[in-house]
């Protein structure tokens, strides 16, 4: 199966850390929470239930990595997303830092929404 036709499980990278597992999963939990903070203005959902977040990774020193895309390679807000990411994600408690790679490999299609995405979007 290409990376294209499977749902990407963005928590893959949290599960292998030396940071306890309590504390791992509160960063994880708080962490997607910050990132359905973020949303497309060109569409009424966040970044987390439309699939755009491919990639969540929480080094041991808490530095958390993002690899996200956006809708389209042309999004008007491309240059300005990934500092709403950092800013969002870097406030959640005890996060040392946050940076957020964007890639279009694979590009984004609307089977990567969530159903909570599809509904907001009047496509379910």
């Amino acid at each position: 199966m290409s990376l294209d036709e499977q749902k990407i499980d963005v928590r893959e990278g949290i599960v292998h850390s030396s940071i306890p597992e309590e504390e791992l999963a509160r960063l994880s939990d708080d962490v997607i929470g910050a990132l359905k903070t973020v949303y497309d203005p060109e569409i009424p959902a966040d970044i987390f239930e439309l699939g755009l977040v491919y990639k969540i990774d929480i080094e041991d020193d808490r530095m958390v990595k993002i690899v996200m895309t956006l809708t389209a390679p042309g999004c008007p807000v491309a240059g300005e997303m990934p500092g709403w990411v950092e800013n969002a994600v870097g406030a959640v408690e005890g996060v040392s830092g946050v940076e957020v790679e964007m890639t279009f490999d694979p590009p984004w299609t609307p089977d990567r929404m969530s159903e909570e995405a599809q509904v907001a979007v009047g496509w379910y």
